[in-house]
C-alpha cells in the first residue's frame, strides 16, 4: 500500500507539470505582439519616457492584461482588456524611477500578466543617451557684405522634446529662444549681424555653441560656420608739398581674406637721389631713365597698407654721401682678398616647421693658407644633420657654431658652404643671422673677413629673402 501511494503522488506531479507546461504554451500561443515603431531613444533627465508602438493580438478568450517589470522603469499603461480576436494598437511608454547609467542600446525585459497563474515574458530594445548626443547646431553662410545669417537647431533623434530653451553664442552674434521642437525637426532663426564687428575677421569656419535646456537637463552643444571669402581691396592717393614733396598711397583690405597687393612708384634718375620710401621698396627696377619702385605686401582684413613716398630737395649733399660711402666700400672690396657672401632661402618641409637654407659663399682673390671660416646659428633654431656642398670641421651645438676649415685656396678658387636651421617655434617679422667670418693666413700675416648679414622677412603667407 504505501509503495502504490507512494505512485500515485507522483503521478499527480507529473500530470500536475505536463498541464502547467501545458496552460503556457497555450498561453504563448494565443497572444501575439508585433512592434510597429523603430529607432526608439530614451534621452536621460528630460521627463520624456520612451515610447513604442505595439500590436497585441488576442487569439483566447477575453481578458485584462497586466504589463509589468521588475528592473526599476514605469510602464504606461500598465493594465490593457483585449476581446478574443481582437488586435489592439498600444502606445508602451516606459520611463526610469531613478537614475540610469547604462548608455547605448539597452534591453528591457517585461511581463505580461493574463491571470494569478499565466504570464509571459517579453524585451524591448532602445538606445539610452545624453542630451547633447541629441542636437546638431549650424548656421548657413556668412557673407562680409549681409546684415543677417540664418541659424538652425535639428532633433536628430525619435523624440519629442516639446518647448525647449536654447541660448546661442558665437563671435558674431549671441542670442536666445524658446521654441518646440518635435522629432527629427529642424527649426532656424534669422539672426541680424553687424556689419562692422566683421572687420578684421578671416574668412574660414568658425565655432557656435549652444546651451540647450529640455526638462531638467541642460545640455552644450557644438557646431561650426562659414565665414565666405571675398575680396575687396580700395586703393586712395594723395600727394601734396612742393620743396618737399609727399605721396601718400593706401590700400584697405575690406574683405575677409588676406590680399596680396602690387604698388609701383616711377621716379626718374636724378629726383630718385632724394626720394625716401616707408616702407621701403621690394624690389628697385632701372629701366632706362626710369626707376621702377615696387612693393608686393600681403594686407590682411580691416588692415590699411600706408606707403610714403618723399622727394626732398632740400638736401642734395646726400648725393655726396652716397658717392663717399661708394667709395669706401669699394676700397673696402679691393683690399679684400677672401670674399664671404651669406644668402639665406625659405625651404618647405613635410611637418610645417619653420625652415631656412643658409649659404655662405668662400671667393679667394689670391692664394691663401690655413682658412677658417665660422658661422653662427641664432636663437631658437636648431641645424639639420645633413648639409651640402663642403662638410663642416666641427660643429658646436651648445655654443650654436658651425666650423669649416680648408688648408689652402688658390687664387679664384670658390667654395660653397650650406646648410638648414629650423625650429619647431613658428617665427613672423625679420628674422635675422648674423655674419660669417673667417680667419686666414696670406704670406705668413693673420687676416680676418666677414660676410653680409642675411635678413629673412616672414608673414602669415609670405617668406622672401634680404639681404644687407
Amino acid at each position: 500500500m504505501p509503495q502504490n501511494k507512494r505512485f500515485l503522488t507522483i503521478l499527480c506531479l507529473v500530470v500536475s507539470l505536463i498541464f502547467l507546461v501545458s496552460i503556457s504554451t497555450i498561453s504563448a500561443e494565443n497572444l501575439t505582439i508585433t512592434k510597429e515603431s523603430s529607432n526608439e531613444i530614451l534621452v536621460i533627465n528630460t521627463e520624456r519616457p520612451v515610447t513604442f508602438d505595439l500590436k497585441i493580438k488576442n487569439s483566447g478568450p477575453d481578458a485584462n492584461f497586466e504589463l509589468y517589470n521588475i528592473l526599476g522603469f514605469t510602464m504606461e499603461p500598465n493594465k490593457i482588456f483585449i476581446e478574443t480576436g481582437e488586435t489592439k494598437k498600444v502606445e508602451l511608454k516606459l520611463e526610469p524611477l531613478g537614475t540610469i547609467k547604462e548608455r547605448g542600446f539597452y534591453t528591457i525585459s517585461y511581463y505580461i500578466k493574463r491571470s494569478d497563474t499565466e504570464q509571459e515574458q517579453h524585451s524591448l530594445t532602445f538606445k539610452i543617451v545624453e542630451l547633447k548626443d541629441v542636437f546638431t547646431i549650424g548656421s548657413g553662410y556668412l557673407d562680409p557684405e549681409s546684415t543677417a545669417v540664418e541659424v538652425f537647431i535639428k532633433n536628430t533623434a525619435n523624440v519629442d522634446f516639446g518647448i525647449i530653451h536654447a541660448e546661442f553664442d558665437s563671435q558674431f552674434f549671441n542670442f536666445e529662444r524658446d521654441f518646440d521642437l518635435g522629432p527629427y525637426e529642424t527649426e532656424t532663426f534669422d539672426i541680424s549681424v553687424d556689419s562692422e564687428s566683421l572687420r578684421g575677421m578671416l574668412a574660414g569656419f568658425y565655432s557656435i555653441s549652444a546651451k540647450i535646456k529640455a526638462g531638467n537637463e541642460i545640455a552644450d552643444v557644438d557646431g561650426t560656420m562659414r565665414f565666405i571669402e571675398k575680396n575687396i581691396v580700395t586703393t586712395t592717393d594723395n600727394e601734396f608739398g612742393f620743396l618737399v614733396n609727399t605721396q601718400v598711397i593706401e590700400k584697405s583690405n575690406e574683405g575677409n581674406v588676406v590680399q596680396e597687393t602690387e604698388t609701383i612708384v616711377k621716379k626718374n634718375v636724378i629726383p630718385r637721389l632724394f626720394t625716401s620710401f616707408s616702407p621701403e621698396p621690394d624690389t628697385v627696377e632701372r629701366r632706362g631713365g626710369t626707376v621702377f619702385y615696387t612693393w608686393v605686401r600681403e594686407v590682411k582684413p580691416g588692415e590699411v597698407l600706408q606707403i610714403k613716398v618723399k622727394t626732398n630737395w632740400l638736401f642734395p649733399f646726400i648725393i655726396i654721401l652716397f658717392l663717399a660711402i661708394i667709395v669706401v666700400m669699394t676700397k673696402k672690396y679691393t683690399r679684400t682678398d677672401l670674399m664671404l657672401r651669406k644668402r639665406v632661402s625659405f625651404v618647405r618641409t613635410k611637418g610645417g616647421e619653420f625652415a631656412l637654407k643658409v649659404t655662405v659663399f668662400v671667393s679667394s682673390k689670391k692664394y691663401l693658407e690655413r682658412i677658417n671660416v665660422t658661422d653662427r646659428l641664432p636663437p631658437l633654431v636648431e641645424v639639420h644633420e645633413r648639409f651640402g656642398g663642403e662638410q663642416p670641421s666641427k660643429i658646436d651645438k651648445k655654443n650654436k657654431k658651425i666650423e669649416w676649415a680648408f688648408e689652402k685656396l688658390e687664387a679664384g678658387e670658390r667654395r660653397t658652404l650650406s646648410y638648414i636651421i629650423y625650429s619647431k617655434v613658428g617665427i613672423l617679422g625679420r628674422f635675422a643671422l648674423p655674419s660669417a667670418t673667417a680667419i686666414y693666413e696670406k704670406e705668413g700675416i693673420i687676416h680676418e673677413a666677414e660676410s653680409n648679414r642675411a635678413f629673412f622677412v616672414t608673414e602669415q603667407k609670405a617668406q622672401k629673402e634680404d639681404e644687407e
